[in-house]
């Protein structure tokens, strides 16, 4: 078995320990905020950690009512512009809390005025160090250069960073995390024969929406570095507006679609996709009774003990797929590179810690 296919399964227990561990970090964030409140987020990655953040602005947005910007390294590393960040928060995110320019936007931040958070894997890293205050991911050491557990880490700490801006987010919730994910790991013997077909692939799509958006530029970010494939990543309705004119017959397509807001657009694309006779996979979970009507990924249902309409009616129905959703993801590019003879532990060119401005 390969480092990255060891460490996808270790990603539940991460993900308990880090809710757990940082939860009282996020009370002094939330009292903090409480004190100090904010006009304006801005989140600062690279890489994988910058997936993360695309998640990141979608849930804070979406639970909190505060824009949220991602912001352009480059215009602090290369441009040295000035940025007024006064009444704001800058959320830095680094898998190993020693990416250069993340670390540059975290120190002009604090001139400028912002209050600094990082979120990291690595307590003793000098962005961990920098920031006001940092959420750390509890994920252990990450031997393989294809993150997957500090991915889904840093989408726990922005579940429990949005809860301490105000989002009505339940700790019983929040609990049920790792047993979603831990579910999620059963899937693992059908995405392996799933993967064979696909030995020869050498270029693909794929497609999320709203919260799981963050999923395809993870997915295919996977498939470039560990199977060496051409993999694009769109929202539906990007897709829809041009580039699906490159998709033709047997055109691999892969599909994040959770029951909610995006699944009827999802749906409309999926169809389109058959229409052409692309090679389509979704992942979804069997809560949605028209997914059984589909070929594809079904994870089991994600029971939530207390209706979330009950307990706020701003929190969206796919709230809490993200982590669940990107395991099938992760498992597949694991297997699928190994179907083509390759390490996903050690892809070439890349290194596990990438610095630059």
């Amino acid at each position: 078995m390969s480092t990255m296919r060891d460490e996808i399964s270790q990603q539940p227990a991460a993900i308990e320990r880090t809710l757990k561990t940082e939860w009282n970090c996020a009370e002094r964030l939330r009292a903090h905020f409480e004190r100090n409140p904010v006009r304006l987020i801005v989140l600062a990655a690279r890489g994988t950690s910058d997936n993360a953040a695309q998640f990141g602005r979608y849930l804070l947005e979406i639970t909190t009512g505060i824009p949220v910007s991602l912001a352009a390294p480059s215009v602090f590393t290369l441009y040295r512009s000035d940025l007024d960040l006064k009444d704001t928060a800058v959320v830095a995110i680094s898998q190993s809390g020693e990416s250069t320019d993340t670390k540059i936007v975290l120190e002009r931040a604090k001139e400028a005025g912002a209050f600094t958070i990082g979120v990291t894997n690595e307590k003793g890293s000098t962005l961990a160090k920098l920031a006001h205050e940092t959420l750390l991911v509890q994920a252990g050491k990450e031997k393989s250069v294809a993150a997957t557990k500090t991915y889904t880490g840093q989408l726990a700490c922005f579940y429990l960073l949005a809860r301490a801006l105000g989002a009505s987010l339940d700790a019983e919730d929040l609990q049920h995390i790792p047993d979603w994910a831990a579910a999620a790991l059963k899937l693992e013997s059908e995405i392996h024969e799933r993967a064979e077909r696909y030995c020869f692939m050498q270029h693909a799509v794929c497609v999320g929406r709203g919260l799981n958006y963050s999923n395809s530029f993870e997915f295919a970010l996977k498939l470039m570095e560990t199977c060496y494939v051409v993999a694009e990543r769109f929202s539906s309705a990007d897709l829809l507006h041009g580039p699906i004119a490159m998709l033709e017959q047997s055109f691999p397509a892969f599909l994040f679609c959770p029951p909610g807001v995006t699944w009827s657009p999802m749906l409309e694309l999926f169809a389109k996709l058959q229409s052409i006779q692309a090679e389509s996979i979704i992942i979804t979970d069997k809560s949605n009774a028209e997914v059984n009507k589909l070929a594809g990924l079904k994870l089991p249902p994600l029971v939530i003990p207390v209706a979330l309409g009950q307990r706020s009616e701003r929190l969206p129905e796919d709230v809490y797929t993200p982590i669940p959703y990107v395991i099938p993801a992760q498992l597949f590019a694991a297997r699928l590179a190994e179907v083509k003879y390759l390490d996903p532990d050690k892809p070439r060119s890349l290194n596990k810690v990438t610095q630059n401005l």
